[in-house]
């Protein structure tokens, strides 16, 4: 059985499933930094620019440092899953074999908006397997080789399977301890909810960018602001309405290969995406609102590309979902000048 997993999960890993590719990540944010420079009268440009010349950083420099943190985020390996009875513990599919193409750390990045609120309190929860609304085959073939596998929350913790007083273990990261901690942003967790796979209750996306805004606002770095801005993933419909399949990677990858192509961040369409947008407060630590505000805009506009690979369908869904996520990010960086 244990064999035809292997060759199962091997099969899923021809797949990439993260959302937007990384490069998309990173245009987007370098985007950001280019509308605000062509805009500077509507936006916070020039105190973004005092900031970051203060900083000994020109403004290019600053946007391909933001971009390139944007980009990092997929490759973290801050989250590690232990088998249920060999209790080894690897950060990707297939013995870490699938790392170049996903790792662990993918399933911090969802916000469930098919669902409410989830078992830690949050206004919308993330990847949970049990609850997924839609869903296909590599969200199965997941489930079934991680089935009742827990997250590493380090030595002494959760075990693999024990005989005669043996446990297995082989911790490699305190994933619960270190990761779920800091995504909880305010949350409620503990141990026994990540102990079966199938039905951990991942932390939302929009609690991962949180904590590292404040950790940007405790100590400004580009880098710490460029990891905040994954949370374009919230653009992406596949995030939000909740799967790793359903044409996860055909659309990802179109979109990359289209963004120039079709001018998906065409300014005009960002300028108009900015006003659907409520402004941050520039007193609160908590951009929160502003990223679930963007989960919204995908959910309603974008679930048609889980289903369809129709080059206009997705030209309609982009040409939503690209400026927004450019004007979302524009935000951020209005607030972060502000606070720098």
């Amino acid at each position: 059985m244990k064999h035809y997993l292997i060759a199962l999960f091997a099969l899923v890993l021809t797949v990439d499933a993260h959302a937007f590719q990384q490069i998309t990540h990173k245009r987007i944010a370098k985007d950001a930094v280019a509308y605000m420079k062509a805009n500077p009268s509507t936006t916070n440009y020039n105190k973004l620019l005092a900031r970051v010349t203060a900083a000994g950083m020109t403004i290019d420099q600053f946007a391909e440092t933001i971009g390139q943190g944007a980009y990092d985020v997929d490759d973290f390996r801050d989250t590690y899953i232990c088998g249920a009875i060999t209790g080894d513990c690897v950060y990707a599919p297939v013995f870490n074999a699938g790392a170049s193409l996903v790792n662990y750390t993918s399933y911090w990045h969802f916000q469930n908006h098919t669902r409410g609120p989830d078992v830690h309190g949050n206004d919308f929860g993330g990847y949970n397997y049990n609850l997924l609304t839609v869903w296909g085959f590599v969200d199965n073939a997941a489930g079934s080789w991680l089935w009742n596998d827990h997250l590493d929350d380090g030595r002494g913790g959760m075990t693999g399977t024990c005989f005669w007083g043996w446990c297995s273990e082989s911790s490699k990261f305190n994933s619960y301890g270190i990761t779920e901690a800091r995504y909880r942003q305010g949350s409620y967790s503990t141990k026994s909810m990540y102990q079966d796979f199938q039905n951990i209750p991942f932390q939302p996306i929009d609690n991962l960018a949180n904590y590292w805004y404040n950790q940007f606002l405790a100590r400004p770095t580009a880098q710490t602001l460029g990891f905040t801005l994954h949370s374009t993933d919230l653009l992406q419909p596949h995030h939000v309405w909740t799967t790793s399949d359903l044409n996860h990677s055909g659309w990802e990858g179109w979109v990359a290969d289209y963004y120039d192509q079709e001018s998906l961040n065409n300014s005009a369409l960002v300028t108009n995406a900015l006003s659907s947008f409520s402004p941050l407060n520039p007193a609160s630590n908590d951009i929160r609102p502003l990223l679930t505000q963007g989960g919204a805009i995908a959910y309603a506009n974008g679930g048609i590309v889980l289903s369809s690979t129709s080059h206009t369908d997705r030209v309609q869904v982009a040409r939503v979902v690209i400026p927004h996520a450019i004007a979302m990010v524009v935000h951020v960086l209005n607030h972060a000048a502000e606070r720098m």
